[in-house]
């Protein structure tokens, strides 16, 4: 429903049916215009804002941006490969989750150390209970982030915090599908957690950077049939992430906090 959501009010900003610096609708009036909740409307927002199609303005709701400034810069052009911006995506954390490792290992305090253990057992706790993980994925790597003791990494996880689920719906969605592939990621996930927890940096900074390039393996080689219903809307939204404009964003909300 938010997808169907999305795909409306995009659209119709795009042809110019809600001009730039136009406010949106109210979330009563779209509940009732599109038959759904509240849920479903602030999520298609978010996605619109992700986007660079919106934004939020204190005093004045949400107001409709210049569309053309959305297609600045995007991850993952339009490509026959549904898996090529999910793996643009993880490419970009390689880096990143490498070094947040490393630096986790050098500096987390016992408390931290704590909350990435409490993590990794959330993990195991929603597949038992026939979850995705995806949430208690995505928390196992902030708390990496915040281990590290440099604020940026987790402003840069939170700023990218859409296309990450995105990304780990997909890898984890796959990876469901097989008992040896989730038995790998639980087995890589704890590698990290042993080498942050035994102050390893260079173990560390490998656990995390062979996790992600394994992920990488295994989305690349994930067979024809994945890549169909949600699995493919998802890949479709990564393949359009625009990461210029949510940086940009970003930075605007920094400089005015400032001011």
């Amino acid at each position: 429903m938010a997808d169907r959501v999305t795909e409306v009010l995009s659209s119709q900003i795009r042809k110019g049916m809600y001009p730039v610096n136009a406010r949106l609708p109210t979330e009563k009036f779209m509940t009732e215009q599109y038959g759904v909740s509240r849920t479903v409307i602030r999520e298609a927002i978010s996605r619109l804002k992700s986007e660079g199609l919106v934004e939020s303005r204190q005093g004045s709701g949400t107001v409709v941006l210049d569309p053309a400034a959305a297609e600045v810069f995007r991850l993952g052009r339009d490509n026959a490969d549904p898996a090529l911006g999910v793996v643009r995506i993880l490419e970009l954390r390689r880096g990143i989750e490498a070094e947040m490792a490393a630096l986790a290992a050098e500096r987390r305090t016992d408390r931290q150390m704590d909350e990435i253990r409490q993590a990794l057992r959330d993990i195991d706790r929603a597949v038992e209970t026939g979850g995705d993980g995806v949430e208690e994925d995505l928390t196992f790597h902030l708390a990496v982030s915040r281990a590290t003791g440099n604020p940026h990494y987790t402003d840069l996880l939170g700023m990218l915090t859409r296309s990450l689920r995105d990304a780990i719906r997909l890898t984890r969605g796959n990876e469901a599908r097989r008992s040896d592939l989730a038995a790998q990621v639980r087995a890589e996930h704890g590698e990290i957690c042993a080498a942050i927890e035994a102050g390893d940096a260079q173990r560390a900074r490998q656990a995390a950077f062979h996790h992600m390039r394994n992920t990488e393996e295994r989305i690349e080689t994930a067979e024809r049939s994945f890549w169909t219903g949600d699995s493919r809307t998802a890949a479709q939204r990564l393949a359009g992430a625009d990461l210029s404009t949510v940086l940009r964003r970003a930075v605007e909300r920094g400089d005015a906090k400032s001011r």
